[in-house]
């Protein structure tokens, strides 16, 4: 399990493509399409 830890981190979503960047992190999982967001940068 990986945790938004900072700002600036990019996840992707394995199954759609979506991607997130991180403008205020809290610490917790990020979950897409029922499972957990890949960080790709961070």
């Amino acid at each position: 399990m990986v945790n938004v830890s900072e700002v600036g981190q990019v996840f992707e979503c394995e199954i759609c493509g979506n991607i997130v960047v991180v403008k205020g992190a809290g610490g917790g999982e990020l979950v897409c399409c029922g499972e957990p967001m890949k960080l790709i940068d961070g």
